[in-house]
């Protein structure tokens, strides 16, 4: 992690004293995620395949939140923790290391922790994952019993923002709750297993300030061929429409007032893409809650993603200030820089520190379990 990440509060200026101490709420479920790095090809049947590099951190979720804290925003996870040696390590790490509000979070006797096993090789990820389904918490008496999973509660904290996962043909009543109370819903989606690909059968996406599917899904659910035209499609469901575009970046069109905005992606060499979408949620939920333009929040979420998969792991590659503050000096130092790339992302200047560590940094070594 990025213990030395500078102060900064992107939300400062905009604070008072009845906002919520919340900036973020999100929930689902914590794997343990072991990733294998520096592998030349793919395992192969029958063979021992041995990976140059390796690193353990809290995964699933996980990614998000760690995200989101290093960015500076104040971030409130429910979720279920197994009390098992793996359990109790993701949730220090999240805890202690990250500094990530876990109150709305409970242990479970004897669950043991999901496990997710990630290889990178070739620019890609194959995982391998193994878990349970959480049971659900003991009733407290005298309290409304729990919802049906244990992962999202009825009642969520008073936040700025929440970030839901939509699944088609289901509703999580916490989201409507969580949008009552104020809490603008940043929400992506998943591959359509069923095939139908219906907006409708996304209940919870009429609570959402911003969707963020990616170009494939994007076209699908609105029945276009085109990724800019289903994000102008999509701004007719939600305010913010949010289409990645992989190599190509990402457009976005606020179906408020028809503004669109579309930034490329930052050239980098990819050591593991694993997280990288997290990190782009992460970054964009930044930029609109500071009310950014919108071409800035852009901006900013794509950095943050190519930063992110210029390290191995998913909450082990967010990049917090520091490393977005040493890019940032780096860059402007290029003498074969673009100055109209550079000017894109100007607006860091105000945010950040004038001095900067060198680049590249090195975070801290990731494993489990090290004794002090």
């Amino acid at each position: 992690m990025s213990t030395d990440t500078p102060g900064i509060d992107p939300l400062l200026a905009l604070r008072a004293p009845q906002d919520p101490a919340c900036d973020v709420f999100l929930t689902g479920t914590v794997f343990l995620d072991i990733i294998f790095t520096g592998l030349d090809s793919a395992p192969v049947r029958g063979t021992e395949s041995w990976a140059r590099g390796m690193g353990s951190s809290p995964g699933g979720v996980a990614n998000m939140a760690t995200a989101l804290a290093r960015l500076g925003l104040r971030t409130s996870l429910a979720a279920a923790f197994g009390d098992d040696h793996y359990g109790e390590y993701c949730w220090d790490a999240l805890a202690q290391g990250e500094g990530i509000d876990l109150s709305m979070s409970h242990t479970v006797p004897g669950w043991h922790s999901p496990v997710t096993v990630s290889m990178a090789y070739e620019g890609e990820r194959t995982m391998v994952s193994h878990g349970h389904e959480a049971p659900a918490p003991p009733a407290v008496p005298g309290q409304a019993p729990t919802a049906p999973n244990p992962a999202f509660p009825q009642c969520p904290p008073r936040a700025r923002a929440a970030i839901a996962s939509l699944v088609p043909g289901r509703s999580e009543p916490w989201v409507a709750t969580a949008a009552r109370h104020g809490a603008l819903i940043f929400a992506d989606v998943g591959w359509d297993e069923t095939g139908r690909w219906d907006l409708d059968a996304l209940p919870d996406l009429a609570h959402c300030e911003a969707f963020l599917p990616n170009a494939e899904e994007a076209m699908r659910y609105t029945r276009t061929d085109c990724p800019r035209a289903a994000a102008h499609a999509l701004a007719e469901r939600v305010p913010l429409a949010v289409v990645t575009l992989g190599a190509e970046g990402a457009y976005a069109v606020d179906g408020r007032t028809g503004v669109s905005a579309q930034v490329p992606a930052i050239e980098v060499e990819a050591l593991d893409p694993t997280g990288a979408g997290d990190v782009f949620v992460a970054g964009f939920v930044t930029g609109t809650l500071a009310d950014w333009p919108l071409a800035d929040r852009l901006a900013f979420a794509g950095l943050t993603a190519a930063l992110s998969v210029q390290e191995f792991g998913g909450s082990l590659s967010a990049p917090g200030w520091a490393e977005i503050a040493a890019w940032w000096q780096r860059i402007r130092t290029c003498e074969s820089q673009d100055p109209t790339a550079l000017e894109r992302y100007a607006f860091l200047e105000e945010l950040l520190p004038t001095t900067a560590r060198a680049w590249p940094l090195r975070r801290a070594v990731p494993t489990i379990g090290f004794r002090q």
